[in-house]
């Protein structure tokens, strides 16, 4: 007698699709009981899911570039049913079984590779301690300065809280209008907070520099008893009864939460329910997204800071182009407990503000591991804003500041930080396929929005063109396990990489858009900082969707000028370092202050 793994390899073809289909009809025979102390085996599970035929794989293969003969498509077919029983009873049964909505995979990405340290070896945080200088007469003036100052004049009391706060809510009332950044308005929440941040601060209970001001959370960050939509129709309804971890640390901090602030519909791009949120600097362009909301809001004077979110971009995306500054923090520094999950091995919070000092004010009240967020890590954070920057090593791919996207003002702010004292260092990687890193995103969130897709609500969303969520969600549903697990293994190829690249200098600088770089950096969970150091003219609306002849962008003659923020990547865990390089550029290019005209 053979065994059954020399049966499989020895029997002639037509003999095995006999085994194949005899085994298949005995299978559903009760009476066909093993012998006792029989091992398990493959396929032996009753049939489950619909006939397949040859035709099907032969098909299938089109989309895997793989090529069956003919007898393996047979028999292929002839037991595919028993074979995915297992996948395909979760979902349809007996024994269905859901998946809530915060279960995260049982892998977890530990952007840490092995035997390599991260991170400083101490936390330090020391704030500038310039005096802004007395309190501006005009509103407008108070609505666009900084956190740093905001935070001195309320400390010293000479603006309220509630102050600060009506002038944001009326500058909301007036120019939201135009821009649609805002989901839900929180006026009296807001003027609650506020009103008990100035008894507190009045009475010296001082909390620190976010004490008393307001912010705007983008739209996936869960607020109890408040509306989170995720900015898209199936979930405008959508109540959660508890604070996001973000928002819980915000709230001790004692910042006053105004607004739920747009996002691209599940994270993609700049449209939501309530239509396309727009540049503050070019009304007839988006805002970039998918932060879409918290970049305008910033970047038109409509609050404080705002919180952003990032899986390939969204924070980097819509800061260098509303002209303000993005902190993407490193990938496990800020718990995502309570915020909607797109990419469980992506997705990352961080600050939006109007300066760089701003961002690491917020990043210093939001950080530390949470419970809820299996991925979220212990670390420290070292930033001194009056240190020295002279003898940083900076980064960066000659061939790539000389091509599109980059532009003068990237090959300037280079400039500048060598006039600094920062020593510019020529960096390479080698020429792989990064792209196809993006597998691991489309697989991800095809599975946090199965239910979505499958229930046919996906249909509800606005935009259903091809490079929308609901195709790419369908898209996901073939692609291969098999290439899910190859692309994981070249991630940690690109990390290694990566890490043997950051070990030659301190930080990069990079072009904000270039499209290497945003895939890589959001895979390995490097930290970025995308800082306004100059203005573009643009003939042509730019946009995150594909083109669409049948919509075209507007043009314009003569040309728009507009803001440009170049990208600053940094070690993991060393946020400190991206900080103190980019807070020595902005002073030093010195446009960090110009507001877009007419607000």
């Amino acid at each position: 007698m053979k065994t059954r793994r020399e049966f499989i390899t020895h029997a002639p073809l037509g003999l095995l699709g006999l085994a194949v289909a005899s085994r298949i009809e005995a299978r559903g025979r009760d009476d066909v009981k093993p012998p006792p102390g029989a091992p398990g085996a493959f396929n032996t599970t009753p049939a489950v899911g619909p006939e397949v035929t040859p035709t099907t794989f032969a098909e299938a293969e089109k989309l895997e570039q793989v090529t069956l003969t003919a007898a393996q498509r047979e028999m292929a077919a002839a037991n595919w049913r028993t074979s995915m029983a297992g996948m395909l009873e979760r979902r349809t049964g007996p024994r269905k079984i859901a998946l809530e909505e915060g279960l995260a995979p049982a892998t977890v990405w530990d952007p840490i590779l092995p035997g390599h340290a991260a991170g400083p070896v101490h936390d330090r945080f020391i704030a500038s301690q310039r005096d802004p200088g007395p309190l501006p007469a005009k509103d407008e003036d108070i609505a666009f300065s900084p956190v740093t100052h905001l935070a001195h004049w309320i400390r010293t009391h000479k603006l309220t809280s509630t102050r600060l706060t009506r002038i944001y809510i009326a500058r909301i009332k007036r120019f939201d209008p135009k821009l649609r950044c805002i989901i839900t308005l929180l006026e009296e929440h807001a003027l609650k907070q506020a009103a008990q941040a100035d008894r507190e601060i009045a009475a010296g209970k001082y909390r620190g520099p976010l004490h008393g001001i307001p912010w705007g959370g983008k739209d996936l960050l869960d607020t109890a008893g408040i509306r989170t939509t995720y900015g898209a129709e199936p979930f405008r309804n959508r109540v959660p009864g508890e604070d996001a971890a973000v928002v819980k640390r915000l709230n001790e901090a004692g910042a006053v939460l105004l607004a739920k602030l747009s996002m691209g519909a599940l994270a993609l791009n700049d449209i939501w329910f309530g239509g396309q949120t727009m540049n503050p600097w070019l009304l007839q362009e988006g805002s970039s997204g998918s932060s879409a909301g918290p970049a305008a809001a910033t970047a038109a004077g409509l609050v404080g800071f705002a919180i952003g979110s990032e899986t390939g971009g969204s924070i980097v995306s819509p800061s260098m182009r509303c002209g303000v500054t993005g902190l993407r923090p490193t990938y496990g520094r800020v718990p995502r407990t309570g915020a909607m999950t797109l990419c469980w091995t992506l997705d990352k919070l961080g600050p939006m503000a109007r300066s760089v000092e701003d961002t690491m004010l917020v990043l210093k009240a939001i950080s530390g591991p949470d419970i809820g967020d299996v991925a979220s890590l212990p670390s420290r954070l070292d930033f001194d804003a009056g240190a020295s920057v002279k003898g940083l090593r900076v980064g960066y791919f000659p061939g790539w500041m000389k091509e599109a996207p980059a532009t003068d003002v990237d090959r300037a702010s280079l400039d500048a930080m060598h006039r600094l004292g920062m020593v510019p260092t020529e960096v390479s990687i080698p020429d792989w396929p990064y792209d196809s890193l993006n597998l691991i995103l489309f697989a991800e969130a095809a599975a946090a929005f199965e239910e979505l897709t499958l229930s046919g609500k996906a249909d509800e969303l606005t935009m259903q063109v091809p490079d929308a969520w609901p195709n790419l969600f369908r898209e996901a549903r073939f692609l291969s396990a098999v290439d899910f697990v190859q692309a994981d293994r070249l991630r940690r190829k690109v990390a290694v990489e990566m890490a043997q690249l950051m070990s030659k200098v301190d930080l990069l600088l990079v072009p904000s858009l270039r499209e290497e770089m945003l895939v890589i950096t959001n895979n390995t969970g490097q930290p970025s900082l995308t800082l306004r150091t100059g203005f573009v003219e643009v003939a042509q609306a730019r946009s995150d969707w594909a083109p669409d002849p049948q919509h075209p962008v507007p043009t314009f003659s003569p040309p728009r000028r507009v803001p440009y923020g170049v990208t600053l990547i940094g070690r993991l865990f060393e946020e400190g370092t991206i900080a103190r390089a980019g807070l020595a550029l902005e002073r030093e290019m010195g446009v960090a202050n110009e507001r877009p005209p007419g607000f």
